[in-house]
C-alpha cells in the first residue's frame, strides 16, 4: 500500500492570481520577487548572490512561477524531473484555512469576518466576552498589530495590569498575547478555548493564543506554545476521507490546529527545524497506506508578515537543502507534493498574505507537466494515489 506526503511550504507563493486585483494584490508574487531581490544583491544578510534552490527547481519550482504569472525568476531555469504545476484558489480568501481546507477539498463557502481597522477594533461585547471569561477589568491593545511590536509595547503593562493583550491583523483573526509565567500558559489557552466558539459563531476563522516570556530589561520573545483555535471545516476533507478508510493522518506543525483535530490521529509540533526531522521521521517510519500532512510556518510567520526578503531567501534556502534527502528516502511507491496556502510578498506593501497562485510539485511519479488546476485537485489527487474515495469538488492530476 501506497503513501503520501503533503507539505506546505506556508505562504510561498508564485503569483498570477486572476482575482488579485479584487484583494489589492495585482502584480504581486512572492518567489519571483525574492529571486529578483537576490539576484540583484538586495538580499545578502546571512546568505549572498543569486536564489539557490536547486532540489525544488529540480521538480519544477521556476517552470510553476513561470506558468503561473509568466515571470522568469533568476537562477530558477532548470529542466524540471518531477511533475510540476500551479494551482489556482476559489476561496473568498488568502488566509491559512482557506488554502489548508482547499487544499484538503473543501472550498470554504463563506466570507471570513475581519475586524475594522479602527482603534478599538473589537466591538463591545467581544471585549465583554473576554474580560468576562478571564476575570479582568480590560484588555490591552484592541487593534491591528504586529505581534512583535504589540507585546513590546505592551508586554510590561501586561505583567502590571494582568489584562490580556488582544490583537487581530488583516485575517480573520483574533489573537490574545500574555506572559508565560505571569498570566499563565494554561490560563491563556483556556481562555483562547472559551471564547472560540462565539468567534467562530461571527466566522472569525481563527482564536489564536499568542504566550511570551521575558523581562522589562531584556525584552520579550514570543514561545512555540502558540495554540490555534480554528472554526472546523464546513464538510470531511481529505484527512476524514483518510481516516475514514482505517488509514491513519499524521500532522506536522499546525495542521491539526487548522483542521480543528478533525481527521488526525498524531500530532507533533515545534519550529520549522524541529518540523523538518518529524517530517524525516515519519518518511522512515510511516505506516503503509498513511497520509502525513505538513505545514512550514516560519517563511509566513517570521519573514513574509516582516518583510524581511533576506530572511525569506535564507528560509527558502535551508528548506531546499534540508528536504533533498527526504525526497530521496521516499519508498518506490510513495508520493510526496511540496504546495503553498497563499503568498506573502515580502517586498509587498503593508505585512498582510498576497492573493498568489501557488506551485504544485510533484515527487515519485516521474517528470512532466500538470499545468494549471485547482487547490482542490491536490485532494483528489492523493485520494487516487492512496486509493480512497475522494468527497471534494476536485479533480486528480495523476
Amino acid at each position: 500500500m501506497s503513501r503520501a506526503f503533503l507539505v506546505v511550504m506556508d505562504s510561498v507563493g508564485c503569483g498570477g492570481a486572476p482575482d488579485a486585483a479584487a484583494f489589492g494584490d495585482e502584480g504581486a508574487n512572492t518567489l519571483a520577487h525574492i529571486a529578483e531581490a537576490c539576484a540583484a544583491g538586495q538580499a545578502e544578510e546571512g546568505r549572498s548572490g543569486p536564489l539557490s534552490l536547486p532540489t525544488l527547481d529540480a521538480l519544477g519550482l521556476g517552470a510553476a512561477i513561470r506558468l503561473a504569472s509568466g515571470k522568469a525568476a533568476p537562477g530558477l531555469t532548470a529542466v524540471p524531473t518531477g511533475l510540476w504545476g500551479a494551482a489556482t484558489e476559489v476561496s473568498n480568501g488568502k488566509d491559512t484555512p482557506s488554502g489548508h481546507w482547499e487544499l484538503a477539498g473543501v472550498p470554504v463557502p463563506w466570507d471570513w469576518h475581519y475586524f475594522p481597522q479602527t482603534v478599538p477594533a473589537f466591538p463591545r461585547d467581544i471585549v465583554d466576552l473576554v474580560t468576562k471569561a478571564v476575570g479582568t477589568g480590560g484588555i490591552l491593545g484592541n487593534c491591528h498589530a504586529s505581534g512583535t511590536a504589540i507585546i513590546a509595547e505592551h508586554g510590561a503593562a501586561q505583567i502590571r495590569s494582568g489584562w490580556p493583550i488582544c490583537y487581530t491583523s488583516a485575517d480573520s483573526v483574533f489573537q490574545i498575547a500574555a506572559h508565560e509565567d505571569h498570566f499563565g500558559l494554561d490560563r491563556l489557552l483556556a481562555l483562547c478555548a472559551d471564547i472560540a466558539p462565539a468567534l467562530h459563531a461571527m466566522k472569525v476563522g481563527r482564536v489564536i493564543a499568542r504566550p511570551f516570556i521575558g523581562t522589562v530589561g531584556d525584552g520579550f520573545t514570543r514561545t512555540a506554545n502558540r495554540r490555534d483555535y480554528a472554526i472546523a471545516p464546513p464538510s470531511p476533507t481529505l484527512c476524514d476521507w483518510v481516516q475514514a478508510a482505517g488509514r491513519t493522518v499524521h500532522a506536522v506543525g499546525k495542521i491539526g490546529d487548522i483542521f480543528s483535530g478533525r481527521g488526525i490521529d498524531t500530532v507533533v509540533k515545534g519550529d520549522d527545524l524541529t518540523l523538518m526531522e518529524h517530517l524525516s521521521d515519519l518518511i522512515h517510519s510511516a505506516d503503509e497506506g498513511s497520509l502525513t500532512f505538513a505545514n512550514f510556518v516560519e517563511f509566513d510567520s517570521l519573514y513574509g508578515h516582516r518583510r524581511d526578503v533576506a530572511g525569506y531567501a535564507r528560509a527558502l534556502e535551508w528548506f531546499d537543502r534540508a528536504i533533498a534527502p527526504l525526497i530521496a528516502r521516499l519508498r518506490h511507491d510513495d508520493l510526496m507534493i511540496l504546495t503553498a496556502d497563499h503568498g506573502n510578498d515580502p517586498t509587498w506593501r503593508g505585512n498582510d498574505h498576497t492573493r498568489e497562485r501557488v506551485p504544485v510539485l510533484v515527487a515519485g511519479r516521474g517528470a512532466g507537466q500538470i499545468g494549471q488546476v485547482a487547490f482542490s485537485d491536490v485532494a483528489a489527487s492523493i485520494a487516487t494515489h492512496l486509493n480512497v474515495t475522494p468527497c471534494g469538488p476536485g479533480r486528480s492530476f495523476l
